[in-house]
């Protein structure tokens, strides 16, 4: 939508050459897009209006009008002047009333119906004016739907342009004919995930988290859910470790009495399925991967659902039964045989859709894609479908998905200008399909639906209506078959791969998974492209998360040895390989094949045995890499090989010669300390037979004394 500029009436004005620009912004009495005005060099001001009850007057009666401005530069927005004028000419179908609200443009003059003048706006705030409109200004209006038109002016006395906003006023006495609104209830994982963690659960399912906003959206109303299983299977695969408020959730969801049906899982697209020419909807291969059998030791959780048909997966090691895949997925009182697939669907699609569902389906789809027929109910064919209309589906999905108030008013007032337009041509209950949002606040989503609800009017007694025919287009307009057939291409070659590890499905389940997210239902063109390359992206990252490093040249010294070739494994479980070695000359014996478990997360150097039968020379290993079902992994390496096994010779020849050496040494060493000792000890013996034996000196005191006693005698 598009807003209009006035540059005269309404005090408008134009100076020192300045240009001013509008913008579209949501908002009440349909108002299209939200006008913008310059403010000098800032940002110009965004305008919202609402009239009546989100749009609808009945007549004769007085009304009021709420007129939003709302600064969004970073300076002071001055005191103008706002108007709301209408134009007394009707819009007569639902293309008028979209042209109106997307160019601003009606035939006819437009009244000023109510006038008042705006406080001053501070940067970044915004200020609502209340103006009354008398019952006199309405009373000529017939019932019907009228363009309006709210302008601000006056707030820069530099340029003096005014801004506008467009939207429409409803003028009915009749309420709106029944209708059936569809609200789905989905949540994507992050970081391309498969299921919701238990983190993610928490913050979701939280007092404030998206999930819960959902759920409170629609208590006490009569919307008819549509869920995604793996939000339910995400919650039960945790068991006992569940998150506490994401068990509740669950508990609270199955508990609501609003009807259900389930969508796909991941809320794939059966739409992209048909196109792909597949024998059946995509369904995950096993759920069992995402099992831990500790966390159910003890009986699962209340919440844990009914237990449909499916049998209870094997445990391992004789362990606690595990809940198999339908307990997992099952959603209690959902209704069976629905589809809610995107929009670009022919004949034979539907016809696909009966075969997938077992011969009885019923698809939900826009009334653009059959031919704009009014009505909830209608038959394409031989194949029953719901009718979602379009245009007040894409305004109440604009008000769900707003989180202002009176910007939410512009889209609720738009919605009940189709719903009425809608009425005047059909009696039939009427059926309205939010847009896939996971973000929606539960303030917006409930004001939404409360706004076109009506109680006692569901799925059942929808699908009870007599239904009208109703045609479509022979081809559709975007065809994703191809890419999906690219997708489980390399779904395949994941599935070869995968023979690397105990358990293929640890990898397969998760990717199957992520498939069914890439044809998501609620991807628009280009988000559904780069979800298509990302995911192939990721392929090619996991096929290359294990191979064989490039190696330097190996110098092999040794005519025999165990030669270390590293193998690099990037996956979170450890892998089985088979390392080949084949050498360029037959005079390097290899041991060809070589088995090795390389751990999670590791590069492993794998020891492979060789001989060589040359001296020395240069040869070339060709190293390959595959799993025990010969699926080759990674590229083929080739190591340069440096042979010297006679320096093995050589070398033994040194060390024996140095071990000869040293011990001749040594034994020279002892002979020559031996002789030595022998020598000092004869040398002390001589010179112990040439000197006088010693005297005691008590000895020859005593004999000299003698000799003097004997002297003295005579």
């Amino acid at each position: 939508m598009t807003v209009t500029i006035f540059e005269n009436g309404f005090r408008a004005r134009l100076a020192c050459g300045t240009v001013a620009f509008a913008m579209a912004l949501g908002t009440g009495v349909v108002a299209a897009p939200a006008a913008q005005a310059a403010q000098g060099d800032g940002e110009p001001p965004v305008l919202h209006v609402s009239a009546g009850s989100n749009g609808v007057v009945a007549p004769g009666l007085p009304t009021t009008a709420s007129v939003t401005v709302e600064n969004t530069a970073d300076q002071a927005l001055p005191s103008g002047r706002v108007t709301v004028s209408i134009n007394r000419t009707p819009l007569t179908g639902e293309e008028a009333v979209s042209s109106w609200l997307d160019s601003d443009d009606a035939s006819g003059d437009f009244d000023v119906i109510a006038e008042d003048s705006t406080e001053q706006v501070d940067a970044g705030a915004s200020v609502t004016t209340s103006l009354a409109i008398p019952e006199e200004v309405l009373a000529t209006l017939a019932p019907g739907v009228y363009p309006v038109r709210a302008a601000l002016s006056g707030t820069d006395a530099t340029s003096g342009a005014d801004v506008s906003t467009a939207s429409v006023l409803v003028i009915s006495a009749d309420p709106h004919p029944p209708v059936t609104v569809f609200v789905p209830i989905t949540a994507t994982p992050a970081d391309g995930a498969a299921l919701l963690s238990s983190d993610e659960l928490t913050e979701l399912t939280a007092a404030d988290g998206d999930l819960t906003a959902q759920l409170d959206g629609v208590s006490g109303t009569s919307a008819v859910l549509a869920i995604d299983p793996a939000i339910v299977a995400a919650i039960r695969v945790l068991g006992s470790s569940a998150p506490t408020t994401a068990v509740d959730w669950l508990t609270r969801l199955e508990n609501l009495p609003n009807e259900r049906f389930a969508l796909q899982f991941a809320d794939a697209d059966a739409t992209t399925q048909a196109q792909a020419d597949l024998p059946a909807l995509l369904t995950p291969t096993t759920l069992t991967p995402f099992l831990d059998p500790a966390n159910f030791s003890s009986a699962p959780p209340a919440s844990a659902g009914p237990t449909p048909t499916g049998t209870p997966a094997p445990s391992p090691s004789g362990g606690p039964a595990l809940p198999g895949d339908d307990a997992l997925t099952a959603i209690d009182r959902a209704a069976e045989g629905i589809l809610w697939p995107r929009a670009d669907v022919t004949h034979e699609d539907l016809e696909a859709f009966r075969s997938y569902l077992g011969g009885t389906a019923t698809t939900i789809l826009p009334s653009t894609a059959v031919g704009g027929v009014v009505g909830g109910h209608a038959n394409v064919g031989a194949e029953d479908v719901l009718v979602t209309d379009s245009a007040a589906s894409d305004a109440l999905s604009d008000a769900a998905g707003e989180s202002d108030a009176e910007a939410r008013a512009q889209s609720l007032a738009a919605a009940n200008a189709f719903l009425y337009l809608a009425a005047q041509t059909t009696s039939a209950t009427l059926a309205i399909g939010l847009d896939r949002d996971e973000n929606r606040t539960s303030d917006a989503l409930r004001e939404a639906v409360t706004t076109v609800d009506s109680p006692g009017v569901n799925l059942t007694s929808l699908r009870a209506e007599l239904s009208v025919d109703a045609a479509m287009d022979p081809e559709a307009e975007q065809d994703r078959g191809a890419s999906l057939q690219l997708l489980l291409s390399d779904e395949q070659t994941l599935g070869q791969f995968s023979t690397i590890l105990d358990d293929p499905q640890v990898l397969l389940s998760p990717e199957r998974i992520r498939i069914l997210r890439t044809i998501g239902a609620g991807l628009g063109a280009t988000r559904f492209d780069e979800a298509l390359s990302d995911h192939r992206q990721a392929t090619r990252e996991t096929l290359d998360s294990v191979g064989i490093p490039p190696a330097s040249t190996i110098q092999l010294l040794s005519a025999n040895a165990d030669l270390p070739f590293a193998v690099r494994n990037d996956l979170p479980w450890p892998v089985n390989v088979v390392l080949t070695v084949l050498p360029s000359d037959p005079r390097l014996e290899v041991e060809s094949v070589t088995r090795a478990t390389i751990p999670a997360g590791t590069t492993t150097r794998v020891k492979v045995p060789v001989s060589a039968r040359v001296g020395s020379g240069e040869l070339d290993l060709r190293l390959s890499l595959t799993s025990p079902t010969g699926v080759p992994l990674g590229q083929s390496q080739t190591v340069r090989v440096a042979v010297r096994a006679e320096w093995e010779g050589i070398g033994l020849a040194i060390f024996g010669s140095l071990i000869v050496i040293l011990i001749v040494l040594g034994v020279v060493r002892t002979v020559r300390r031996k002789r030595r000792g022998e020598g000092e000890e004869a040398a002390n013996a001589d010179e112990t037979d040439a000197e006088p034996d010693a005297v005691d000196p008590a000895e020859l005191d005593a004999e000299t004394g003698s000799a003097d006693h004997m002297k003295d005698s005579q």
